[in-house]
């Protein structure tokens, strides 16, 4: 299921070089723009960047259209999902809306470089508003993984923790992270082989995982993580005034139907207009739930599969 797909590079580690991974399709590739452009854009002059792009059926075109939206202070590399994740149907499959590219997260230690030992893994519906140099030199306190505490902020949460958390022994107060930033220890993460943990958590406990990775991730790092500032990771229905990353969560900015904080879409697409898809036009609200449906009858038709093959 694992596969280490880029070669390591003869180079050592620069700490003005920041490694970066994101997964996109081709319908969130606007977003991927904006993310693109917003982190150059606030970047230190001497930073650089290597942004490891999961490719979920991105066409030529649209890679060609990123690659032309960015300066060479972004070296972009596109990796296919289906050399991440071979076989779709030995993941959890869920009942949730979303889609599976979301269990990419889970694999990055091992398709990455293995001379980087530290990676920030951002969602695509995201825009950075400050030079994102600083989250990379956060220090995580000897822990594996730093996130930003979810809406629900604790694990004993009646609507957004963990449901089961008395069965699994773990303690109501405990925060609860977030899964869409991660700056993760590399080295860390692959020593203890975490990526089997949380995809075996989530296998387990199936009817408990509303957001599949994000459960996974709470249960297995549960109190053994660092938590980070909550303006790394601002929900888009927040009002906070000076974030540093604004995360579209729900309905995102290139829907019709949006329905967050207007300021934070504005800022995304002024940072749009400035990429390949300066002409976007919104999509109706049709497209969102018809991608939402898509997602769910994937993941029907491998379960079926999986099912037929035992």
């Amino acid at each position: 299921m694992v596969n280490n797909t880029i070669p390591n590079k003869d180079m050592k580690e620069n700490d003005n070089l920041i490694s970066i991974v994101t997964v996109s399709d081709n319908q969130y590739c606007p977003l991927l723009a904006a993310l693109l452009k917003s982190i150059e854009m606030n970047s230190n002059k001497d930073s650089k960047f290597n942004l490891y792009v999961v490719s979920d059926g991105i066409s030529t075109e649209n890679r060609s259209k990123l690659q032309q939206s960015v300066t060479n202070s972004i070296s972009l590399e596109f990796v296919d999902i289906k050399t991440i994740i071979k076989e779709s149907s030995s993941l959890p499959l869920d009942s949730s809306s979303f889609p599976l590219n979301v269990y990419v997260r889970l694999f990055i230690p091992y398709f990455i470089p293995e001379n980087i030992s530290r990676i920030i893994y951002l969602d695509v519906d995201m825009i950075a508003k400050v030079d994102i140099s600083e989250l990379w030199h956060i220090d995580l306190h000897n822990c594996a993984v730093g996130a930003v505490a979810d809406r629900c902020e604790t694990i004993g949460n009646p609507w957004g923790g963990i449901r089961n958390y008395t069965a699994l022994k773990l303690n109501p107060t405990a925060r609860y992270m977030n899964s869409g930033l991660l700056v993760i220890d590399i080295e860390k993460w692959r020593n203890s082989n975490y990526t089997e943990q949380i995809l075996s958590c989530i296998s387990n406990n199936k009817a408990y995982a509303n957001y599949p990775d994000q459960y996974g991730l709470n249960v297995v790092f549960h109190e053994n993580w660092f938590e980070l500032d909550q303006r790394w990771n601002c929900f888009s229905y927040s009002k906070i005034p000076d974030p540093y990353i604004i995360h579209f969560i729900g309905i995102k900015p290139i829907f019709e139907s949006y329905d967050a904080n207007q300021h934070y879409r504005r800022d995304f697409f002024f940072y749009l207009q400035l990429t390949e898809w300066k002409n976007f036009k919104v999509l109706s609200n049709q497209h969102r739930l018809w991608k939402k449906l898509k997602n769910i009858i994937v993941k029907k038709g491998l379960s079926l599969f999986k099912r037929q093959k035992l």
